[in-house]
C-alpha cells in the first residue's frame, strides 16, 4: 500500500530529478489575490509568475498544494468529490513545453521506479480546436510517440463516438469546455490543456460507451491535468501566441491515491481511514451503513481544520460562511449518526494524518476551540429550528416548499433532514416547491458571488498594480500610528477600484487615529519613494525586518519588495517603481471583519 506522503515524496523526487525546485504549499486564504475566497487549485499562489513576475528559484517549479473547493459541498459523499484536497503541480515558466511535460507525465505514471500503473490502462484528452485555435496536433503526436514505447499504437477517437472494443483508441479530442483553460480574467494567459483518465474497473472488459458516458459511469477518472499556457487574449478577445509560454500541471493526491491502492474511491485510503473509524467508534455504527453521513463528517471537519489553521474564523460573510457552513452541516449529519459533542475529537484524527503540516500544531488550541464554539452555537440553533418544524407542522398534512426552505436557509436543515423528521408526523413534503424555492436562490447567490469565485488575479492593470503597491504602504502606517508590531495582514482584497485590508486588532480605531494612517501613506507617496524588489533567503529577509509569516510557507528564496525607508514584505508582486505613481491616497471606511480582525477599505484618487 502506497501512503499519501509517499506518493508526495515520489512526485517531489521525480521531479527534482528533471531540474525542478520544491516549494512548500501556499496558505489556503490566497495572498494577493482579490478574487476567489480560498486557493482552489495549486497554480493560484503562483499566478503572477504565471502573468510574468520572475520566480526567485527560477523556471521550473514542483510542489504539493493544500486546496479548498466550494462548490462541490453538496456532492461530497460520492467516492469522488471533497472540499478540502492536495494537488501535486509541476510548472514551466517560459522553460520547456509540450513534449517533455507529455513525457514526463507518462514516466512518471508508468516507470516502475515511480508509480507503475499499467499503461493499458491509461486514455487521455486534447483540445479538439475551434475558430480561436486548431487541433492540438504537437500534444496528440506526443501523446502516440509515449504509448509507442509501452507497445500501444494509440489511435484518435471521434468526438461523441462509442470506443467499442478497438484497445488502441486512446487520444479523444474534446472541445474548449472540457480542454481549453483561461484566462482568468476577461484577458490574459490561457491554452488548451490535456487530461490522463485511468481505468479502474479493468476487469469489466473493454471501454463500450462514448467517453463522457465512460466519466459518468465512473469507469474512467481523471487523475492528471497539463494546460499549456500558450495564448494571450487581449481585450479585443484575439488569442495572440506568447513569447513566454508556460506549463500548469495538477495531479489529485487523494484520488491517485485511492487508484493505487485498488480503493473504489477516495475515503477508503490513508487520507481518510483514521477519520472514519473514529466517527465509528463514536457512534457506534457501521461505515458501510453510514457511508454518506461519515464521508459528509470526515471531509467537512478536515477542511474546517485547515481553514481555521490559516486564520479564518466562522462568520456569516465570505470565508467564514463557508466554515460555519462546513462545521454545521458535519453536526447535521452527526446528529443522523446520534452523535453529541464530537467535532473535536474528530478533529484530533486529522492531526494524526497530517502531521507533515505544521500550521495545524501550531494553531491546534484554536482550532479546537473555534470548532467547539461553533458546534455549541449550532446546537442551540438546532433546538429552535426543532421549535419552528413543529410549529410549522403542527395540524398539517403536508408541508409547503417555502416552509421547507426556510428550515434550510434560516436552520440549516438540509431537505432529507426535513423529509425524515416529516415522515415521523406522516407530513408529506413538496419536493417540488423546495427545490424551486432553492434554484431560485441558488441563480441570486451565483449572481452575487460571480466575481468573487473566478480564478486568478483581477487583473494586471496599473490599477490594481498601484492600489497593490498603497496595501503595502497602508498595512506599515497601521503598524507605526498603532505602535504594535504584532500586526499583520490577515487577508486583502484588490480591485482596479479599490484595494480591503484586514489586520488583527481588538477595537475599532478612532477617527483621528484612521486620519493619521491616511497622512502616514499620503506621505510616503508625496516622497517620490522607490520601490525596489530583491531575491533572499528567508532569514535574510526576517534579519532586514521583512514582514511575513515564516516558516512552513517560504521555500529557500524569495521576493521582497522595499518603498524606501517606509515598508518591507515578502511578496510576490506585482508593484509599481515608484509611489509618485499612485496619486491620493483615501481610507473609505474601517470595521470590524470578524473577531479580533479589522477591516479597511480605501481608494486612490
Amino acid at each position: 500500500m502506497i501512503t499519501r506522503k509517499e506518493l508526495i515524496k515520489k512526485y517531489i523526487d521525480f521531479f527534482i530529478e528533471k531540474g525542478h525546485k520544491a516549494i512548500p504549499s501556499a496558505p489556503l486564504v490566497p495572498e494577493n489575490d482579490p478574487t476567489v475566497l480560498f486557493t482552489t487549485a495549486g497554480m493560484h499562489p503562483l499566478v503572477p509568475y504565471l502573468l510574468g513576475e520572475k520566480h526567485p528559484l527560477g523556471k521550473r517549479i514542483v510542489d504539493a498544494q493544500k486546496c479548498i473547493r466550494t462548490p462541490d459541498i453538496e456532492d461530497v459523499g460520492d467516492n469522488r468529490h471533497l472540499t478540502f484536497f492536495e494537488m501535486l503541480g509541476n510548472w514551466s515558466l517560459g522553460d520547456y513545453f509540450k513534449s517533455e511535460s507529455i513525457e514526463w507525465s507518462f514516466e512518471f505514471l508508468t516507470e516502475k521506479k515511480w508509480l507503475g500503473l499499467d499503461p493499458k490502462r491509461i486514455y487521455v484528452t486534447v483540445f479538439m480546436g475551434d475558430k480561436n485555435s486548431p487541433l492540438d496536433e504537437e500534444s496528440i503526436n506526443s501523446w502516440k510517440k509515449q504509448f509507442k514505447k509501452a507497445g500501444i499504437n494509440a489511435k484518435i477517437c471521434d468526438y461523441n463516438k462509442k470506443i467499442s472494443k478497438d484497445t488502441n483508441l486512446r487520444i479523444f479530442p474534446l472541445p474548449a469546455k472540457d480542454n481549453w483553460w483561461g484566462p482568468a480574467g476577461k484577458t490574459g494567459p490561457c491554452g488548451p490543456c490535456t487530461e490522463i483518465f485511468y481505468d479502474v474497473s479493468p476487469n469489466k472488459g473493454g471501454l463500450q460507451g462514448t467517453f463522457d458516458e465512460e466519466i459518468n459511469k465512473f469507469r474512467i477518472i481523471e487523475i492528471w491535468n497539463n494546460v499549456f499556457m500558450e495564448f494571450n487574449k487581449n481585450k479585443e478577445e484575439n488569442f495572440e501566441k506568447m513569447k513566454r509560454q508556460n506549463v500548469d500541471t495538477g495531479m489529485g493526491v487523494e484520488r491517485t491515491i485511492a487508484i493505487l491502492n485498488n480503493k473504489e474511491n477516495v475515503f477508503e485510503t490513508d487520507s481518510f481511514e483514521k477519520i472514519i473509524k473514529k466517527v465509528e467508534k463514536l457512534s457506534n455504527k457501521k461505515y458501510e451503513n453510514y457511508q454518506k453521513e461519515m464521508r459528509i463528517i470526515a471531509d467537512h471537519i478536515k477542511a474546517s481544520v485547515f481553514i481555521i489553521a490559516d486564520g479564518v474564523t466562522p462568520s456569516n460573510t465570505e470565508r467564514g460562511y463557508v466554515l460555519r457552513r462546513l462545521i454545521r452541516r458535519a453536526i447535521i449529519y452527526g446528529k443522523r449518526l446520534d452523535l453529541q459533542d464530537f467535532t473535536v475529537k474528530i478533529a484530533k484524527t486529522v492531526f494524526e494524518i497530517y502531521d507533515d503540516y505544521e500550521e495545524l500544531e501550531k494553531n491546534k488550541e484554536e482550532i479546537f476551540k473555534k470548532i467547539q464554539d461553533e458546534e455549541d452555537k449550532f446546537n442551540l440553533t438546532l433546538e429552535k429550528g426543532l421549535k419552528q418544524f413543529n410549529k410549522m407542522t403542527e395540524g398539517k398534512k403536508e408541508l409547503s416548499g417555502k416552509d421547507t426552505f426556510l428550515l434550510f436557509q434560516s436552520y440549516g436543515f438540509p431537505l432529507e433532514m426535513t423529509i425524515e423528521m416529516a415522515k415521523e408526523k406522516n407530513i408529506k413534503i413538496n419536493e417540488e416547491d423546495f427545490k424551486k424555492e432553492f434554484s431560485t436562490h441558488q441563480k441570486l447567490s451565483q449572481t452575487a458571488s460571480a466575481g468573487t469565485f473566478k480564478s486568478g488575479l483581477a487583473d494586471n492593470s496599473k490599477a490594481t498594480t498601484a492600489l497593490h503597491t498603497a496595501a503595502h504602504l497602508l498595512l506599515s502606517a497601521i503598524r507605526m500610528e498603532l505602535k504594535d508590531d504584532s500586526i499583520i495582514q490577515r487577508g486583502s482584497n484588490i480591485t482596479p477600484e479599490r484595494l480591503r485590508l484586514d489586520f488583527n486588532f481588538n477595537r475599532k480605531l478612532t477617527e483621528e487615529e484612521i486620519q493619521k494612517i491616511e497622512d502616514r501613506v499620503n506621505a510616503a507617496i508625496q516622497k517620490s519613494c522607490e520601490v525596489i524588489r530583491e531575491e533572499m533567503s528567508p532569514e535574510e529577509a526576517r534579519k532586514q525586518g521583512a514582514l511575513g509569516s515564516f516558516g512552513h510557507k517560504y521555500g529557500s528564496c524569495v521576493s521582497v519588495y522595499t518603498v524606501s525607508g517606509f515598508s518591507k514584505e515578502i511578496c510576490t508582486g506585482p508593484h509599481v517603481k515608484n509611489t509618485c505613481e499612485l496619486g491620493k491616497f483615501k481610507i473609505l471606511k474601517e470595521e470590524s471583519s470578524s473577531a479580533g480582525i479589522r477591516r479597511i477599505k480605501a481608494i486612490l484618487k
